[in-house]
């Protein structure tokens, strides 16, 4: 046996409050409670339904850094299309912002942590951040072997 059952949503809230167009994009959050489907603005889901939103704010510190702040600064420039220092007290000009969505502070001599509010693009800048970092931490002690090597040869040759 098939059953071939049409589905409709229906537009409740701010969603509701303009007929759209004729081939206009209507875009909000589509709600599923038994087989009735509501399209709603995220500002009433908590109104019309049981459900409710929540932000997550993350923090990471990471141990490994121990190289120059303004190092990190630069390779994430090499990056990043935005990354902005911050002018606030609390951070006392050892922090900047990667694209308005992460925060990066010089905590001490070998820590920095990386604060972001959780979504699907932060949460990507955040790791790219964190890998980047935990290389720049590998990278040092070979730029170090690269120059004594250089140094050596310049010797040799002379």
């Amino acid at each position: 046996m098939y059953f071939n059952s049409e589905k409709m949503e229906k537009t409740i809230g701010r969603v509701a409050e303009k007929t759209p167009e004729v081939g206009e994009t209507v875009s909000g959050l589509l709600v599923k409670k038994a087989f009735t489907y509501q399209i709603m603005a995220l500002d009433d889901l908590h109104v019309f339904s049981q459900l409710s939103t929540t932000n997550i704010s993350q923090r990471i510190t990471i141990i490994a850094y121990t190289g120059a702040f303004g190092v990190l600064k630069h390779r994430l420039k090499q990056i990043f299309e935005s990354v902005e220092s911050l002018l606030d007290e609390e951070y006392e000009g050892r922090a900047f912002g990667v694209h308005e969505r992460l925060t990066v502070k010089y905590e001490s001599e070998k820590h920095i942590s990386l604060h972001w509010r959780s979504d699907p693009i932060s949460d990507m800048v955040s790791d790219s951040v964190v890998a980047l970092v935990l290389n720049i931490g590998r990278e040092i002690p070979k730029v170090a072997v690269e120059s004594e090597e250089a140094t050596k040869t310049e010797e040799e040759n002379n």
